[in-house]
């Protein structure tokens, strides 16, 4: 063999140490070492990530690329489709109410103003019996109007300001007129009777 041909064999076939002891060791030494024709040392990346041929250690087989690619292309063709169909849903769930609709506090009011309106009628019922002064029962009688006034605007609001409620506009402004009306002839009749009942003490 030449100098050359030596030469090149060298970077061909790893240098692997040789015992003294038979040929038979060497051979069988220098057979257990991964050479370029090894398919374990081809299949070894540079990035240590080591994808092995036996059917039990595969990392990735033709079946798993086949669902992760068609996962993807079923998740493309879905994206445009995904935030209308949550907004669908969303609005679903929700009650759409027109623009005019009384919000939460407003119709607290509303209504914690009707309950207080109902609570001083009975409180003014309750103080004309036990005072014996029955024109303060009239003061009560005065106060209904007005209350009847108030149960025509939370109606109204109640269905939106409907077209065809409108006739509860012009009856609450009536009961409006008629309930001061009354309450202020209630009114002076208490001042009547509590002039008449100093005279008598």
């Amino acid at each position: 063999m030449s100098f050359s041909s030596t030469f090149l064999h060298s970077f061909s076939i790893p240098k692997c140490s040789i015992s003294s002891s038979s040929s038979s060791s060497s051979s069988s030494s220098s057979s257990s070492l991964p050479t370029s024709r090894d398919p374990a040392a081809t299949s070894q990346l540079p990035t240590g990530i080591r994808l092995r041929r036996g059917s039990a250690g595969r990392v990735l087989d033709s079946k798993s690329i086949l669902v992760l690619l068609g996962t993807g292309f079923t998740l493309s063709l879905l994206e445009p489709a995904l935030p209308s169909a949550a907004t669908e849903f969303q609005s679903s769930l929700l009650f759409n109410e027109p623009q005019n609709a009384l919000s939460l506090p407003t119709w607290a009011i509303h209504v914690s103003i009707v309950v207080e309106w109902i609570a001083a009628m009975a409180l003014v019922w309750q103080y004309g019996e036990k005072s014996g002064n029955e024109s303060w029962k009239g003061l009560s009688w005065g106060m209904v109007p007005l209350l009847g006034g108030a149960f025509c605007a939370c109606t109204l609001h109640f269905f939106y300001n409907s077209e065809s409620l409108e006739v509860l506009v012009p009856l609450q402004a009536m009961l409006t007129v008629i309930g001061n009306a009354t309450m202020c002839i209630a009114a002076f009749r208490i001042y009547k009777s509590s002039q008449e009942r100093s005279k008598n003490l």
